[in-house]
């Protein structure tokens, strides 16, 4: 990659800009990141403060499992949202044109989306999962707590699934545009990854599936609250190797379309 295709700083503001601008994208990322955690976590909290015998405290270790897994598939969500947003943003509102005969590098314009997207996504990902942590402490009562090493590898777990969903959703939505993107991010992540990893037929095929390399990742002190699916052990070189391909398989892709359409 040659330096003149390299994104400046004020390139990607621009970007980081255009995606805080949007009132409608900022309310429906927090609903669905720090929002859910809150719902999540009052509802069990309420269930527990009406009857105390049936439902337990809305903390601990297994219930923070629990609002992870809610944290990490809205997750991909708003991963998909906005992804689909800060690639096809520019395309739909009719000035992509105008960047391209600035003379800007077409390249450059889409490579600065992926750290204004990172920018703007993951810190409503942090925040809602801060308060998912918090809660798993405040609340534990009689429930095992988690402890901090626990709390910071689920953390980067979670940002790790959030952060690799949005790198796919900006190559898909400059492949096949916004509209079909998050529903195509919502099948893969939601309904065909579980269905592929309990078909116990395809073997190692299997572990080419990236939601189960994410799923080897996940912190065994949670258990099976985070499970979606079987457990398919595989080696940490091969997990990378997994989500590197596919995402850079997805990138370069929408690269290669975004950079050769018709301005």
């Amino acid at each position: 990659m040659t330096a003149y295709a390299l994104p400046a700083p004020r390139m990607m503001g621009a970007d980081f800009l255009k995606l805080r601008r949007r009132r409608g994208l900022v309310a429906v990322l927090a609903m669905l990141t720090v929002g859910a955690v809150t719902i999540t976590y009052g509802t069990i909290e309420i269930m527990h403060l009406v009857d105390g015998t049936t439902h337990g405290p809305a903390g601990g270790v297994r219930h923070l499992g629990h609002g992870v897994w809610v944290l990490s598939a809205l997750g991909a969500v708003a991963a998909a949202i906005v992804g689909s947003f800060a690639s096809a943003g520019d395309l739909d509102a009719g000035v992509y044109r105008e960047l391209v005969v600035t003379g800007r590098s077409r390249l450059a314009l889409y490579l600065a989306r992926i750290p204004a997207g990172f920018a703007f996504l993951l810190p409503f990902v942090a925040a809602g999962y801060a308060l998912a942590a918090g809660a798993s402490v405040v609340f534990a009562g009689s429930n095992p707590a988690p402890d901090t090493r626990l709390l910071v590898v689920t953390g980067l777990w979670t940002v790790l699934q959030v952060a690799f969903y949005y790198l796919l959703a900006v190559g898909i939505s400059s492949l096949v545009g916004r509209s079909y993107t998050v529903g195509i991010v919502l099948a893969w992540r939601l309904a065909l990854t579980p269905i592929l990893a309990t078909i116990s037929a395809l073997g190692i095929v299997r572990e080419l599936v990236p939601g189960v390399a994410l799923q080897s990742l996940a912190p065994a002190g949670l258990g099976d609250s985070i499970r979606q699916g079987p457990v398919i052990p595989m080696s940490l070189a091969a997990t990378a190797a997994v989500l590197v391909v596919w995402a850079g398989v997805a990138l370069a892709a929408g690269g290669r379309r975004d950079t050769t359409r018709d301005a």
